[in-house]
């Protein structure tokens, strides 16, 4: 049987509408071997054709430019090269390599933006290479998505409900009843990757939201209190309060103690689904806090913040959401398997971020604007009067 027949054999009939046949019509066109030949012939459609080989090859091949990034990232190669361009044979020495392998390495780092050749057969940092540098969050996530990608061995096995592993464990609330009861120990490891990039999602937030006009701002989940102190620094007058598991505000009361708002800011030990919150704050926020949860737990934390607030607070909720345009890839690829292999959590939409509010008792949702929505997003809203419990 000829593979554009075989191909066809495999697409379901079109139904009656006509979005639903036109689109099966262009499946079976584009599943033609012998259509997609004849696009790679035709002078206008060749682009098209090139563009897409090049799209379904990196698909088969991303792996390998993640373990690319990660293997300059281990040899911190980035800040070699900011030091000045280099051979490779002299990066060999430096990297303990050999030099065919060292090249190998730069060849693909040209390739992949991070790393540009320069004269003399020197290699220099690429416009990506140089985004690399002083960017800790960035190189905390590689160093992280190891556990993932160990997880990731078997994506079938994971889909089909085998026990979380390596991702599960670098996140100990995911697997126990009694999250309370994690020790320092185990909360420090997770504490560290949340606050080497939590300056990026603050600065989204400082820049999409004025806390001047609130006395008190509750950090729900707010780790070390990096976001806290980054607020802090814009607001002189805000009180700052910090609710996370027993261990975790330990460490956020020792980095408010070093900090110039020491006598402004305090942390709470608790449960912020089990509650209660600590009183007085008239604006609470989740900063990457809910799409770690499943929706029970969420909607459990948003009626805790619901009761804490007073009539006239405000809540806001900060996090790379699904359906982000332009970041589908993230919101859906991406965190989709990340959540799968932690053991919980999901990415949300907008939409479905705004019913769990609406079910919690809040009203007046309305989303506000990012300078880079693949970061956060951000969403406000106030208690419903009707649903003050």
């Amino acid at each position: 049987m000829p593979p554009e027949a075989r191909a066809a054999r495999l697409l379901p009939m079109p139904s009656t509408s006509w979005p639903d046949r036109f689109a099966a019509w262009r499946d079976r066109l584009q599943a033609s071997a012998g259509f997609r030949s004849w696009a790679a012939r035709f002078p206008l459609t060749r682009p098209i054709a090139r563009s897409r080989a090049r799209q379904l090859f990196d698909l088969c091949a991303g792996f390998t430019y993640t373990q690319t990034l990660a293997a300059c990232v281990h040899l911190d190669l980035f800040t070699i090269l900011a030091q000045g361009p280099r051979t490779a044979a002299a990066l060999a020495m430096r990297l303990s390599t050999p030099v065919d392998a060292t090249t190998r390495l730069l060849d693909a780092a040209v390739a992949l933006k991070l790393a540009e050749r320069r004269s003399g057969g020197r290699y220099g940092l690429g416009s990506l290479g140089c985004a690399m540098l002083d960017n800790d969050g960035v190189v905390a996530m590689v160093h992280h998505n190891a556990a993932l990608y160990a997880d990731l061995r078997d994506p079938v096995a994971l889909l089909r409900g085998k026990a979380p592993g390596a991702l599960s464990a670098a996140w100990p609330y995911a697997e126990t009843d009694q999250p309370t009861t994690l020790t320092a120990e185990q909360t420090d490891s997770y504490t560290a990757l949340m606050a080497a990039s939590q300056s990026f999602i603050a600065e989204e937030v400082l820049a999409a939201y004025d806390f001047k006009p609130h006395r008190c701002l509750l950090d729900i989940g707010g780790g070390d209190g990096t976001f806290l102190r980054h607020v802090a620094a814009q607001t002189p007058t805000l009180q700052l309060k910090l609710l996370d598991l027993p261990s975790v505000a330990a460490r956020a009361t020792e980095r408010f103690a070093a900090s110039p708002y020491a006598s402004r800011a305090e942390a709470f030990g608790g449960n912020a689904k089990t509650g209660p919150l600590p009183a007085g704050a008239d604006i609470a926020s989740f900063i990457r806090v809910l799409h770690d949860h499943d929706d029970a737990d969420v909607l459990a934390m948003l009626r805790q913040a619901r009761a804490a607030l007073p009539a006239d607070g405000t809540l806001l909720i900060a996090e790379p959401m699904s359906g982000t345009k332009g970041s589908e890839r993230i919101g859906d690829a991406y965190f989709g398997f990340y959540f799968l292999a932690m053991g919980q959590g999901r990415s949300r939409t907008v939409e479905a971020l705004s019913a769990l509010l609406e079910q919690a008792g809040f009203t007046a949702i309305r989303e506000l604007r990012t300078r880079v929505p693949m970061l956060a997003r951000v969403l406000t809203a106030r208690p419903n009067e009707i649903t003050k419990p």
